[in-house]
């Protein structure tokens, strides 16, 4: 039972993956509804094919590699066009990119993937909740203030993904020898 678990979390992640490229071209072209629904069912996505995995008894190694980073592009796609917009500030994008990037390559080096930490985890659902906010279609009721919400909450998951990479690349401490 396990295979078919791992093979769907694997499956959910390729449709994630591949969902990238519609929401970059839904966001270019002006289409937010079509880009909100595309992250909000990416999120949707990753929610369940983590679940899947945990449920086969873990993951494929080659899921845990791609499932960051198909993260990255679903985050980094709407933060890029939230800032050519002025929606958030290029500084405050560049920054989170640039953790990202760093995490990426950290994880590259781990051997089993780099599992994501608690804080990592919180981070991600913050951003994406933040995000979904940010890209709420203005002819969506409650356009205005659900955008200034998003706004709010992007600044908390900005020092969460901060905080979360000095988790990761910090040195793990050691007992003292004698």
């Amino acid at each position: 039972m396990s295979l078919p678990l791992r093979s769907l979390a694997n499956g959910l992640t390729i449709a994630r993956a591949v969902a990238g490229l519609p929401l970059i071209l839904a966001l270019q072209v002006g289409w937010l509804p079509l880009a909100w629904w595309l992250l909000l069912m990416a999120g949707l996505s990753d929610a369940a094919d983590g679940w899947l995995a945990r449920r086969a008894g873990g993951g494929s190694s080659w899921g845990a590699r791609l499932d960051p980073l198909t993260d990255k592009v679903l985050i980094a796609a709407p933060l890029l066009w939230l800032a050519s917009t002025e929606t958030l500030p290029l500084w405050a994008v560049w920054l989170l990119l640039a953790r990202e990037l760093l995490i990426s390559g950290w994880r590259a080096q781990a051997g089993d993937g780099g599992p994501a930490s608690l804080t990592g985890k919180a981070k991600t659902v913050l951003q994406f909740l933040a995000l979904l906010l940010l890209l709420w279609p203005p002819a969506w009721s409650g356009h205005q203030q659900l955008v200034v919400v998003g706004w709010w909450l992007f600044w908390p998951s900005l020092l969460l993904a901060l905080r979360s990479a000095v988790g990761y690349i910090k040195p793990r401490s050691r007992p003292h020898q004698r």
